[in-house]
């Protein structure tokens, strides 16, 4: 809200003026464009929340979306002061959500409009103090930070990052990538296989709203199914290190020779510190 300008819409025009100041939850009054008050447009006054910030935002990239971004939190277990390499900053949807939890965030962003942007968007909601910083670079070439605890990926080929995040995550650290399609996933995962990651998981947020009214109560008509895959990975200790690609173990040349009989007992995924 800016001191001296007013939001339209066709319940009617709200000054912000009137609305700065006013308590959460208080109710307000749309007026006409020659000033009157006809009751029509009501409005409630909150602060945004950091989900309404990222959708309305000004952007320059495609924004990773509220669903993804809780999700991204909870892969990479991001925890209040912890390092994180985030590569592909975009419009600052991801770096605004690593910072609301407390990380320390660094960003690598070839794009010069897309990382201004990406600065602006960041210091309006999380202040011109926040430990933010984004650097002209190309995280495909090097990660000049070491000891990182975590690396977050937004970049269309992520699986060329897997060797120098390797190098640059402390032992267990944990590598998170977002990626539209399951053949850019599936490269990733056989990249970070062979550079020393394990425990990798892949998966996707399909987020479903109900309408409820009374004894009406099902499932909404539309839904925010797929926006992304979301592929998470642990950095394993020097002896894990540097395993060969799933192709290339006993000579296999499909991935489905490297399967289990159908009468051999699978492992439980808990049962193993290598499995993915």
């Amino acid at each position: 809200m800016q001191s001296g300008k007013s939001f339209h819409s066709h319940f009617g025009v709200v000054d912000h003026d009137t609305v700065i100041g006013r308590e959460e939850g208080s109710e307000l009054e749309a007026r006409q464009r020659d000033g009157t008050v006809t009751g029509s447009g009501r409005y409630l006054v909150f602060r945004p929340t950091l989900a309404d910030v990222v959708i309305g935002m000004p952007r320059g990239a495609q924004v990773i979306y509220p669903k993804d971004l809780g999700a991204i939190l909870v892969a990479a277990d991001v925890f209040p002061g912890a390092r994180i390499l985030e590569a592909g900053v975009g419009s600052g949807a991801l770096s605004m959500t690593l910072l609301r939890a407390g990380a320390r965030v660094i960003g690598y962003e070839i794009r010069e409009e897309f990382a201004r942007r990406a600065v602006a968007n960041v210091g309006l909601v999380a202040g011109s103090d926040a430990s933010y910083e984004v650097h002209d670079r190309d995280v495909y070439e090097e990660i000049a930070e070491p000891d990182l605890d975590r690396v977050v990926l937004d970049v269309p080929e992520p699986w060329r990052v897997a060797g120098h995040a390797a190098a640059a995550l402390r032992p267990g650290g944990i590598l998170v990538a977002y990626l539209p399609t399951i053949n850019q996933t599936a490269e990733l995962r056989d990249e970070l296989r062979s550079s020393g990651f394990v425990l990798a998981e892949t998966f996707e947020i399909l987020r479903r709203t109900w309408h409820i009214e009374g004894r009406s109560v099902r499932p909404d008509h539309r839904m925010v199914a797929h926006t992304g895959f979301l592929t998470s990975a642990r950095l394993a200790s020097a002896p894990m290190a540097r395993r060969p690609r799933r192709k290339e173990q006993a000579g296999a040349e499909d991935p489905r020779d490297l399967a289990p009989a159908p009468d051999q007992k699978t492992k439980s995924p808990t049962a193993t510190a290598e499995g993915d």
